[in-house]
């Protein structure tokens, strides 16, 4: 596959003149909003339509799209209930708000892909299901007691492995060509937890399948002499196969045409495509964007795809591990031990090349230098996480943790200040998980509950200055949202939500 899934011609928000014109006429904020439209009528008719009326004295674009798209509105973090008593009565009001159904979402020139269950959804101007927050809001659904959702998230995951072969970052059309970090098998062991492995065994043939996707190509590099790579697989050059992230297309974002086009601008023309997959790759890993992408200062020298990212390598590893649990269960043994190799040979190559002995901390690998980053983030966290760190290597990040990491709100994504959001002085959620989770799994209980602590205080004391749950907070002082980031401050907050009712109920 070169390119996505979906042939964007059919989508006249997403492709075309009509498309650009309203990009370069600004004429919304964010570009994600005309994106997420929906046509009133025919797409074929609607060309039509903007060819034959633009070329009127009269034609006025805005009002032409109003008459011909629905245009969406942010999924609100339902500001009805802020003035609940408190975070926990607030944040359990909230999983009935961000719930959003799909099933009758395929209609003509809709950029949704359709979804047979409700899925909580992050708010705000994501109002789609995306894929690894799906992980970390059903952890608190599950703490909540909430596993009739855990369960139909989990079948629509399913159904889109079952569809496309992959679950796409998120069930918009323009997500099609790239995934995200591939946490499904976690949202399994949640299931598992909760009602058993017979909740589970429907589910272990869909998360083979999702290997498959990842690992794609792997016997073509995993001989080669030299570093070899093929989408996103990565040839070490030692017989070792590691992964990175990618992107099929290697054009600017639908959601984001703006932004990226102007930094295209600051490039020669012929690095235009490698630049555009770069920042589509920094959108898979879910860190878009952050300072360990980057080669200088600044966005226009992101190499994400030059990277074998610790923490991708780190979750690739727990899943080649579940599916060595899973698949003798479901009477597949001798699949079981091939996986279970690929798991330990996984686990070998990221302490050989992800582990930097001076810094003592994890780090991405760059497979073009050979050398290892010089860039100390939490991606560190990941081999704690899923099991991956050895035990003197685990103590090694938990004392640095505390050393340089640590902050009155909790965590610091890295030790850069770039004006990135995934950078100094952010605090996000789905790390502050997978440090806590990562830290009790070796024994670090005390700083795992320090950590717990402060970001739970965060966010409770901005809940109470503010009303609402946000997508990040700056851990600098107790209680600060961020606006870092090509786009406004996001409420609701789905996985701030759920990394809140899990750490609370101690889990």
């Amino acid at each position: 596959m070169s390119s996505g899934l979906f042939d964007y011609s059919h989508f006249p928000q997403i492709s075309g003149e009509l498309f650009r014109t309203v990009q370069r006429r600004d004429l919304f904020e964010d570009d994600k909003r005309f994106v997420d439209a929906e046509p009133r009528v025919d797409p074929d008719l609607l060309f039509e339509r903007y060819l034959t009326e633009r070329s009127r004295r009269e034609f006025d674009l805005a009002s032409f799209v109003e008459d011909h798209f629905r245009l969406p509105e942010p999924v609100a973090a339902a500001p009805d209930l802020a003035a609940s008593r408190s975070m926990e009565d607030h944040v359990s009001s909230l999983w009935g708000a961000l719930t959003r159904t799909f099933e009758d979402a395929d209609s003509v020139g809709s950029t949704i892909i359709g979804l047979p269950n409700p899925h909580v959804v992050p708010g705000g101007r994501f109002r789609e299901m995306y894929y690894w927050d799906s992980y970390f809001t059903a952890e608190g659904l599950a703490a909540a007691g909430r596993t009739d959702l855990v369960d139909g998230m989990v079948g629509n995951v399913a159904s889109l492995v079952d569809r496309f072969g992959f679950v796409p970052l998120g069930n918009r059309a323009y997500y099609d060509s790239r995934s995200q970090v591939p946490l499904f098998y976690r949202m399994l062991r949640v299931l598992e937890r909760e009602e058993g492995f017979d909740a589970v065994a429907p589910h272990v043939e869909a998360l083979r399948t999702e290997h498959d996707f990842w690992t794609s190509g792997a016997d073509r590099v995993a001989d080669a002499d030299d570093p070899a790579t093929h989408r996103r697989v990565v040839g070490v050059g030692d017989g070792a196969v590691l992964n990175r992230y990618w992107d099929d297309r290697a054009r600017p974002r639908p959601e984001s045409y703006h932004e990226d086009r102007r930094l295209a601008d600051r490039v020669p023309v012929d690095d235009r495509p490698d630049l555009f997959r770069d920042v589509r790759a920094a959108c898979e890993s879910g860190w878009d964007f952050s300072s360990r992408w980057l080669t200088g200062d600044d966005l226009a020298t992101i190499r994400t795809t030059e990277l074998i990212p610790v923490d991708l390598n780190a979750v690739l590893f727990g899943m080649e591990s579940a599916l060595a649990e899973w698949l003798p269960r479901v009477g597949r043994e001798e699949a079981g031990e091939r996986y279970a190799d690929l798991a330990a040979d996984r686990r070998e190559a990221i302490n050989r090349y992800c582990w930097d002995p001076d810094a003592g901390f994890y780090v991405d690998y760059s497979w073009v230098d050979g050398e290892r980053s010089d860039r100390l983030t939490l991606a560190a966290v990941a081999p704690l996480f899923t099991g991956a760190a050895t035990d003197d290597r685990a103590a090694a990040v938990a004392d640095r943790l505390r050393r340089d990491f640590l902050r009155p709100g909790g965590l610091v994504t890295t030790l850069e200040a770039t004006g990135e959001q995934w950078d100094a002085p952010s605090g996000w959620a789905p790390l502050h998980w997978m440090a806590v989770t990562g830290l009790r799994r070796y024994g670090h209980d005390a700083l795992a509950d320090e950590v717990a602590e402060r970001w739970v205080d965060l966010a409770r004391r901005s809940f109470e200055e503010t009303g609402r749950m946000a997508e990040k907070y700056d851990v600098r002082s107790v209680g600060e949202t961020t606006d870092l980031g090509e786009y406004d401050p996001q409420y609701g907050f789905g996985w701030t939500n759920g990394v809140v009712t899990a750490l609370s109920a101690g889990r």
